[in-house]
């Protein structure tokens, strides 16, 4: 049975019921930075295990303990996640990794380059111009990684 690692990021602090639905049901969530407020985390927690990155709108106190990059294994796939993509700062494919998470663009998108996945859930909190509003899941089964970005409001 495949494992559910749902994706989200950019809330902003607007948790939204489609987003609450679409991650009801993962083994675990990534969130990958620019939450917006504590609430929203305890919220997601309530769902399933959590793991956030602190993303560069997560300035207030409550924010100082959160870390800048997670690295994660879920089924013997390696996982790290960070806010903002041009901030990585391991060389993915060399340190075993096999999927990036980041943030940061509100753009969802994904693509593999060099054997690496690099997933961007998009923005599942307000909207930014005429992007979506998106989050994203990752379906781990014996080593297999697939990708799925769903749009929660148009």
């Amino acid at each position: 049975m495949a494992l559910r690692i749902g994706l989200i990021s950019d809330t902003h602090g607007l948790l939204r019921p489609e987003a609450l639905d679409y991650l009801a049901g993962c083994d675990h969530i990534v969130h990958g930075g620019d939450i917006g407020g504590p609430d929203i985390l305890e919220r997601l927690a309530g769902l399933a295990p959590l793991t956030v990155v602190r993303g560069n709108n997560d300035m207030a106190p409550w924010t100082a303990a959160l870390p800048l990059t997670a690295r994660l294994e879920f089924g013997g796939v390696a996982l790290y996640a960070v806010h903002d993509i041009a901030d990585l700062d391991i060389d993915p494919a060399a340190a075993g990794v096999r999927v990036v998470v980041s943030g940061h663009s509100h753009r969802p998108a994904w693509a593999e380059r060099g054997g690496v996945l690099y997933v961007n859930p998009g923005s599942a909190g307000r909207r930014r111009f005429s992007l979506p509003i998106a989050a994203g899941e990752l379906l781990i089964e014996e080593g297999r990684v697939t990708v799925n970005l769903a749009t929660l409001a148009a």
